[in-house]
């Protein structure tokens, strides 16, 4: 039986304490247990970040690009172990997996271009005798808390445009699927990602609500349900922290009378089944307007 624990400071941690069954969706059969991080663990996780941050701000924005370049690279390189490590704790088939993980390196290609991306502006004379300039500045320690449906891209949404632009990470993904975000701190590492710059604590409420209080986050990014990301929301902002919540979102597709409906039928089993069904914005009703309905649900029982 597989421990899935945390990574710390550039290595994996494993402290005792609660933990959590991970299951294989496909078999139903228990694939390993993953450690619930304490507040304790948590703490020595943002501790880490926070050592980490002032050297890693002062790194050239070309430095922390070529790093992303690389890990870009080992992404690449690794993309079928990643997508077989999500199909096993996920159950997406191997296809959508590779699918979701090609979506997460397109924010590595564009966090790639940081350089350009962070330069500042000057004007002169706005006033006699009076230039203005802006400069972009990191904030410093900042949170990621990831939802089971996507746990790469969702993930690869946050870190690699936070860490080029200089802050320090610490990624709570859900304990449902644990493994991959493993897998991404070890091939940063290898990227040459100097330790304490990315860590991963799996947990629970215990471990969100730490990093919702804990006075060195200084900003969270939330992708789940809209009851918890009110609550990480309203939470986050109460301790003084930036906070950013992608919550809910499910759409309806609307079949007018005049449809094509075989290329109707196709677009309902991608949108409703891809990814297992998970998407965000999966199209999980379909509205028939007038007399189509009886037309559609004559070609789409079959194919579901």
């Amino acid at each position: 039986m597989a421990v899935i624990g945390h990574y710390i400071d550039g290595k994996q941690v494993n402290t005792a304490g609660r933990t959590s069954s991970v299951f294989n969706p496909a078999t139903g059969a228990q694939s390993g247990e993953v450690l619930l991080a304490s507040a304790a663990t948590v703490g020595e996780a943002v501790a880490s970040a926070k050592a980490a941050f002032p050297a890693w701000a002062d790194t050239p924005t070309l430095t922390r690009a070529r790093i992303m370049f690389k890990f870009k690279n080992l992404l690449d390189r690794d993309i079928d172990k990643l997508a077989e490590a999500i199909t096993l704790e996920h159950g997406k088939t191997f296809e959508d997996a590779k699918g979701e993980v090609t979506r997460g390196i397109e924010v590595v290609e564009f966090a790639c271009g940081i350089p350009h991306l962070l330069r500042g502006d000057f004007t002169e004379q706005v006033a006699r005798g009076v230039d203005v300039f802006s400069a972009r500045h990191p904030l410093g320690v900042v949170a990621g808390i990831t939802p089971f449906n996507f746990p790469v891209m969702v993930p690869m949404w946050m870190f690699p445009v936070a860490l080029a632009c200089g802050n320090t990470f610490v990624l709570k993904p859900s304990e449902k699927d644990p493994t991959p975000s493993l897998m991404l701190a070890e091939l940063l590492v290898e990227a040459g990602l100097p330790k304490g710059v990315f860590n991963v604590v799996q947990g629970d409420k215990e471990a969100v609500d730490t990093l919702l209080t804990h006075p060195d986050i200084a900003a969270v990014s939330f992708v789940g349900s809209t009851a918890i990301g009110e609550y990480v929301y309203k939470t986050a902002c109460a301790h003084g922290k930036r906070a950013q919540a992608l919550c809910g979102a499910k759409n309806h597709l609307v079949v007018m009378p005049d449809a094509d409906l075989d290329k109707t039928v196709d677009a309902l089993m991608g949108a409703g089944y891809g990814s297992a069904g998970e998407r965000c914005m999966a199209v999980s009703v379909a509205v028939a307007v007038g007399g189509v309905g009886d037309a559609l649900m004559e070609k789409l029982v079959p194919k579901v």
